[in-house]
């Protein structure tokens, strides 16, 4: 069984309020859920009303292919303009 795990902190530009913010979080991360099938949540910088930490996991039974899974999500979250990726780790296990 190999686990893939990215945690990755956004900036969220469209946001003036924590209200705005949790708006476009859960905007993304409902996506994603549909899109890619991968368990995703907001971990951390809960009250910060411009920046966010989203963590995300896939399992699978290939390397190759959770790193494919964490590759598209990452690509999904980029092409989003109202936030823009500061900076991710990604890790295989």
């Amino acid at each position: 069984m190999i686990i893939g795990v990215c945690t990755l902190k956004l900036k969220i530009y469209e946001s003036n309020s924590l209200k705005e913010k949790r708006q476009v979080t859960k905007s993304i991360i409902g996506r994603i859920q549909s899109r890619f099938n991968v368990s995703i949540a907001e971990i951390g910088l809960n009250d910060s009303w411009q920046t966010s930490i989203i963590g995300f996991s896939c399992v699978t039974n290939d390397t190759q292919h959770a790193n494919q899974i964490i590759s598209k999500v990452l690509k999904f979250i980029d092409r989003d303009n109202r936030v823009e990726i500061i900076d991710y780790d990604i890790e295989i296990m």
